[in-house]
């Protein structure tokens, strides 16, 4: 039972995190939990599970995390293609609009970010530093998994059935668009079981303070939520450069000597402190604001990483 908790916990921190810290969301819509929780959860242990069973490391599960956005926003919500998405008038696909592939530039590297780094690795890093004796052990066995699985397909089925029904169009995606999504999604799932493992030698550079990896989180989640999209191309390559140079930065700290769990909750804790506070000042994407809602979310989730962080233990693995 101590191993399924921890697999409970992610199944409604991932949509938690998702929607509700980021603001895209209020708290008086947290019944949506019952259809969220099976997409975002149900995908997040999926990806974790399949990640520790097969013993690879954390740049799999954040390509399968991309994957993953790929999947809900290609062919669930369809909302890379959808000119209108739900009729919310948020024009999602003028900034940098590329007509011979039908998406938007800017949404579409915005979303997949979000995606790929908070949906996912953010809060599988956050419940992991709270079950810390069991990070790197699977939580769930083979029924336990084919449970997920199906929810995880229902809410899927589910939410493309809610969002094309509440479309004022009844948008759906043409076949070109819907086949390629589906090859991409295939494409990174081969690449995330093909990625090459640590070899768990450290370098001679020691890694840095917790302090200043969950502050540089802090600033590198921040600068990607607040660059206003109305800077056309310079939005989208700021995004890239952004995305590139975390990666190429937390590639360096992990290789270093005295890299260990308790950094790895630093920056993740570090980027979810980036969604609450970003959540004060978003517009959510149904119903109105909900400022103590948002000052809820928050408040857990510090309590959440304090907790976390008197578990998680200071040995490098």
């Amino acid at each position: 039972m101590k191993r399924v908790l921890p697999a409970i916990g992610l199944f409604f921190a991932a949509p938690l995190i998702a929607e509700y810290l980021l603001g895209s969301l209020p708290i008086t819509m947290l019944g949506t939990l019952v259809v969220l929780g099976p997409m975002y959860g149900g995908g997040a242990i999926l990806i974790r599970e399949a990640v520790r069973r097969a013993g690879l490391g954390w740049p799999s599960i954040v390509v399968l995390a991309l994957a993953y956005g790929v999947l809900e926003e290609g062919l669930v919500t369809q909302s890379l293609f959808n000119p209108n998405f739900l009729g919310l008038n948020q024009h999602l696909l003028q900034p940098e609009y590329i007509p011979a592939l039908g998406i938007g530039a800017w949404w579409t590297v915005f979303v997949l970010t979000l995606h790929a780094v908070w949906s996912i690795p953010v809060s599988i890093a956050i419940v992991e530093g709270l079950s810390a004796r069991s990070a790197a052990q699977p939580w769930l066995r083979r029924p336990g998994l084919a449970l997920v699985a199906i929810l995880f397909a229902l809410g899927c089925i589910s939410i493309a059935r809610f969002t094309i029904r509440e479309d004022a169009a009844h948008f759906v995606a043409s076949r070109a668009h819907l086949a390629s999504t589906a090859a991409i999604i295939v494409a990174l799932i081969v690449l995330a079981f093909r990625l090459p493992q640590s070899s768990g030698v450290h370098g001679q550079r020691s890694a840095p303070r917790y302090s200043i990896v969950g502050l540089t989180a802090l600033i590198a989640g921040s600068a990607f939520l607040i660059i206003p999209n109305q800077w056309g191309w310079w939005t989208v390559c700021l995004y890239l450069v952004l995305d590139v140079s975390v990666i190429l930065m937390i590639r360096i700290w992990s290789r270093a000597e005295g890299w260990g769990p308790r950094h790895r909750l630093a920056l993740s804790g570090g980027a979810a402190v980036a969604y609450a506070w970003h959540a004060f000042v978003e517009t959510p994407a149904v119903g109105g604001p909900n400022r103590a809602g948002n000052a809820v979310f928050a408040a857990g989730l510090l309590i959440t990483l304090a907790a976390a962080a008197l578990k998680t233990p200071v040995e490098v693995e």
